[in-house]
């Protein structure tokens, strides 16, 4: 049987120094990452389009008091995750704003059981925003209002819009007003998104935003 030797540093002593040198600049970049997401300068995608990476298949709750927008565009189309594909509704907005936003998603942590993170922003009078807006949903409710809608359009006609093959049947209106919004959503990417006081928070349990 071996013993320590009496004169050497306890481990845990060693492990502490070695945890600080890794941990503090990684929060100083977490730091200056948040910070520069919510003041727009670093694009954000909260999930990545299906047509360019395969998708978790785990659902994102949104909920916002008012989206407002333009340049609406909308077709369903299918995202595939590692084992299965999901029909979705892909909308597209151009320019967006969402009063306080809150988005969630719940996962499974080995033995520890569920936990949620939970992304709030947009609050009072300072709207969220984004750019190029695409969310990909299989469940929206809300109240809708709708400026200059047609349905029926070929979706691969839509300017800006997610990209739809030829043939998909679509519909687009020139502005979007949704109040009381409530969606669940596997992607959601934009170029720019703005979050006005930003709070992220992780919790043990289902805190999910609805």
């Amino acid at each position: 049987m071996t013993f320590p030797d009496p004169g050497a540093r306890p481990a845990g002593h060693t492990r502490w120094m070695r945890l600080g040198l890794v941990l503090v600049p990684t929060l100083l970049v977490s730091a200056v990452l948040l910070a520069t997401i919510g003041l727009g300068i670093l694009p954000v995608s909260l999930a990545v389009s299906a047509q360019s990476l395969v998708l978790s298949g785990q659902n994102l709750k949104i909920s916002a008091d008012r989206l407002q927008g333009t340049g609406f565009t909308q077709y369903v189309g299918v995202d595939r995750a590692t084992n299965k594909a999901h029909p979705e509704a892909l909308s597209g907005i151009e320019s967006a704003d969402l009063y306080n936003l809150c988005q969630s998603v719940v996962v499974h942590i080995p033995g520890a059981g569920q936990a949620t993170l939970r992304i709030g922003a947009g609050g009072g009078s300072k709207p969220a925003h984004a750019d190029h807006l695409v969310v990909h949903t299989d469940d929206l409710a809300g109240t809708a209002v709708f400026r200059n809608i047609t349905i029926g359009q070929d979706a691969s006609t839509f300017k800006g819009g997610p990209g739809a093959p030829t043939g998909t049947f679509g519909q687009r209106a020139d502005a979007v007003r949704i109040d009381h919004l409530r969606q669940t959503t596997r992607a959601v990417s934009a170029a720019t998104f703005r979050l006005t006081d930003l709070h992220l928070t992780v919790k043990a349990g289902d805190k999910s935003c609805y």
